[in-house]
């Protein structure tokens, strides 16, 4: 009796221990969002939102009262949860947001960055994420200060046919890298939209569509740039006013010797492509950068890495970075993105003045 008892008892904790061989040591937490700016892109990333595992819609911030409420019935947001541009601040108070997903004309993040660090609250920011580096950098400072993180809506860094160039790199399979080329431009539509006010956007085609060829030129040869070069081209003065770029190519220079040579237009339509070239192989991607699927090839065939909502990526994998402290293979974080506004900086002053000029990143 003793023996069947002890075997049965035994039987019986095995069974028991079986499903908890699936279990994590610990449960992941759920990153809890509020949108800031619902914009077409805010739209888009709310909707990527409903297909993530770690990562809630929450809240809304807006300065229209009939998006909020539309907000509202499509996600069911309480309106504890619904913030207008005025009282942003007062998602201190609000222990259902863990984080503000700032996605308002370029102008606004500054300022918005620093409500949502003072607020205690973790900042995602989209690019460019100011207007220029020195507001940048005290975007950075600000949340530092608040012991917050600042992550910047980079989707590409987690793009997994773009995560596979720069396994390759890293890898040799490129040898020493010698070029890279990024083209990033299409024709845009509605003179009075925000992306062509200075005020609201900080620039022109550089500001909105040229940033992914100065970050892709960066994650693509591994390197930062030493000096930059540039040139303006302009066709048409009433849609592109002053201080609003139409067309401009730019050149980099590598520590390791290597090039680049990029263009940045809202006159052309077509321009999405990246290549870079080394000693013993290539890189070639087009479409680089737009919402996908990315396409692609290398020396030893196409990149075959499945498609993937950049947007729902990105969000879990901020979960992972501002909870579990996870390193990003290509950083999102505010100094990251302070790099990118010191070179676009650089642009526009060799732009205005014909110079080389020198980078100190």
């Amino acid at each position: 009796m003793n023996s069947r008892r002890v075997f049965l008892q035994n039987v019986a904790m095995a069974s028991m221990a079986i499903p908890f061989t699936n279990f994590k040591l610990y449960e992941e937490k759920t990153l809890r969002v509020a949108i800031c700016g619902l914009g077409s892109y805010g739209t888009r990333v709310a909707e990527a939102i409903q297909s993530c595992s770690r990562v809630k819609l929450t809240g809304v911030i807006s300065g229209t009262p009939s998006k909020i409420k539309k907000w509202q019935e499509k996600y069911n947001i309480p309106d504890k949860n619904c913030y207008s541009y005025e009282n942003l601040d007062k998602i201190k108070d609000n222990p259902d947001i863990d984080a503000v997903y700032v996605i308002t004309p370029n102008a606004l993040h500054h300022v918005q960055v620093i409500r949502v660090a003072k607020a205690g609250k973790h900042a995602i920011c989209e690019k460019p994420m100011a207007v220029n580096a020195k507001e940048g950098q005290e975007m950075v400072d600000a949340c530092k200060q608040a012991n917050v993180k600042l992550l910047v809506g980079y989707r590409m860094h987690f793009e997994p046919n773009t995560l596979e160039v720069i396994r390759m790199r890293n890898k040799g399979d490129f040898g020493k890298v010698l070029f890279f080329q990024g083209l990033c431009g299409f024709k845009i539509g509605d003179p009075s939209q925000w992306r062509l006010n200075k005020q609201l956007a900080g620039g022109g085609s550089l500001m909105d569509i040229g940033i992914y060829a100065i970050n892709g030129a960066r994650y693509m040869t591994g390197e930062d740039p030493i000096w930059v070069t540039a040139q303006e081209s302009k066709t048409d003065h009433v849609k592109f006013k002053e201080g609003v770029d139409e067309t401009i190519q730019f050149q980099f220079s590598f520590p390791s010797g290597a090039t680049a040579s990029c263009l940045s237009t809202y006159a052309m339509n077509n321009l999405d492509r990246f290549f870079l070239n080394g000693e013993k192989g290539f890189a070639e991607m087009q479409p680089s950068t737009n919402y996908g699927p990315i396409k692609g090839r290398t020396n030893k065939g196409e990149l075959d890495k499945p498609h993937t909502i950049h947007q729902a990526v990105q969000m879990d994998e901020m979960a992972a970075i501002i909870f579990d402290n996870k390193q990003a293979v290509v950083p999102v974080n505010g100094e990251e993105a302070v790099k990118d506004l010191k070179i676009i900086d650089a642009i526009y002053e060799a732009v205005r003045t014909g110079n080389k000029v020198s980078l100190k990143l």
